[in-house]
């Protein structure tokens, strides 16, 4: 990076869990638009897509970070998810093939996504997030970095996005 020129945190989205909730949502204050999403695009041969609440794509946007995918969708959410959510094409984290031996409890994902952070301060918000992840980071990452543990019967909820705004608000970066 060039000297004085700042870049965004990194904002890293899985899609199981958070914005593919596993317990059905239904329209409410916090998700009004629930079910929109089918009617306009349809399916695609998944049937959890429903789920998707078309306000988190307004929303993630309004974070002011870089969103990058961290999920084993990788290519298709892109395809699928973006376009539901009124998100751009984002950068995916490439999985590797060969798993290395991890410390105990530690999330398969954490590694990869500390190397794909380069050094950048970054946001996870992911289901699967455990101590172990956090400990982890904190002694092995050297920037700021928000593990957000997502409620998978739930996805993101306000309460989510609040916890994030704060957290930014606290490390900004650009």
């Amino acid at each position: 990076m060039l000297p004085g020129i700042a870049r965004q945190t990194l904002i890293f989205l899985d899609v199981d869990g958070v914005l593919i909730p596993l317990r059905e949502r239904s329209a409410t204050m916090d998700h009004p638009s629930i079910g929109a999403v089918t009617h306009a695009y349809g399916d695609s041969g998944n049937p959890l897509l429903h789920r998707l609440d078309p306000d988190d794509g307004r929303r993630l946007l309004a974070l002011n970070g870089e969103l990058v995918w961290a999920t084993t969708w990788m290519a298709e959410a892109n395809e699928v998810i973006s376009p539901r959510l009124g998100l751009p094409v984002l950068p995916i984290v490439a999985w590797p093939d060969i798993d290395d031996e991890l410390a105990p409890g530690l999330h398969w994902k954490t590694v990869s996504i500390t190397r794909w952070a380069a050094g950048r301060p970054f946001v996870w918000l992911d289901d699967e997030i455990t101590d172990a992840d956090q400990r982890w980071v904190a002694t092995q990452y050297p920037c700021p970095a928000l593990l957000h543990h997502v409620d998978p019967y739930l996805g993101l909820t306000d309460a989510d996005f609040a916890t994030v705004r704060q957290w930014l608000g606290r490390h900004r970066t650009v």
